[in-house]
């Protein structure tokens, strides 16, 4: 989605913008609310940049921080996956605004696991965090970010409750069905030239259901190399 919910009269402070994204209803439950006024997302959006406008920005080495309306969404689809203790996976995850959206949510006593292939990226992020009210969970070490592909997950802590791939991918990597918890729920945009954002279920019995929930414009989820050098 290129284009926002609003394309004038952005709101300057976070709080108004979560406030924009219930009365468009975007942001349906208190907990999403309550998480995304928490976590400043001014803390994750490169300097020069305007954090609470409705659109998607570069944060450099052809990578975008999604739309604020793109990530309550998905905070919303996988908010029942995110309750105090649960685990959870963001693939690509960029500037850390989510990640750490999804610490606040499982809590100290859950784990939430970070991935992401450009190495300069994550030393941002985990700056980006330590200045938001998701630091003491990177201190405890229930919140980390590591330098992988994406595409492979992170095998050492799953299975995972939730996970997000903020890109899109051709198809929804093996790996990442694998590493989902039976019960568990993955937000993926799958796709190349047209995309759609996919929510998979993991049932009980391990079988998988999937479901389009809306067209989308992501960046591809690919190797480092391709990305850095895509035109």
């Amino acid at each position: 989605m290129e284009n926002g919910l609003w394309s004038s009269g952005a709101s300057d402070k976070n709080k108004s913008m979560v406030e924009q994204l219930q009365t468009y209803g975007v942001v349906r439950t208190s907990k999403v609310a309550e998480v995304m006024q928490a976590i400043d997302r001014g803390l994750f959006v490169p300097p020069g940049g305007s954090p609470y406008f409705d659109s998607p920005m570069s944060i450099g080495y052809n990578a975008t921080i999604s739309a604020p309306h793109m990530h309550a969404a998905c905070l919303e689809l996988l908010e029942k996956n995110l309750q105090p203790g649960m685990r959870a996976l963001d693939v690509g995850s960029g500037t850390g605004y989510l990640t750490a959206c999804f610490a606040l949510m499982v809590g100290s006593e859950g784990r939430v696991v970070g991935v992401e292939h450009i190495p300069e990226l994550v030393a941002t992020s985990i700056e980006n965090i330590k200045k938001s009210t998701a630091a003491p969970q990177l201190n405890d070490g229930s919140l980390s970010i590591h330098i992988a592909d994406g595409r492979e997950g992170w095998p050492e802590l799953a299975p995972y409750d939730a996970i997000h791939v903020g890109a899109a991918a051709p198809q929804i990597p093996k790996a990442l069905i694998e590493q989902l918890k039976p019960g568990g729920r993955m937000v993926i945009p799958v796709g190349t030239v047209f995309q759609e954002l996919k929510v998979v279920d993991k049932k009980l019995d391990g079988t998988v259901s999937i479901k389009d929930e809306t067209s989308v414009r992501y960046v591809p989820l690919t190797s480092k190399e391709a990305q850095l050098h895509a035109n």
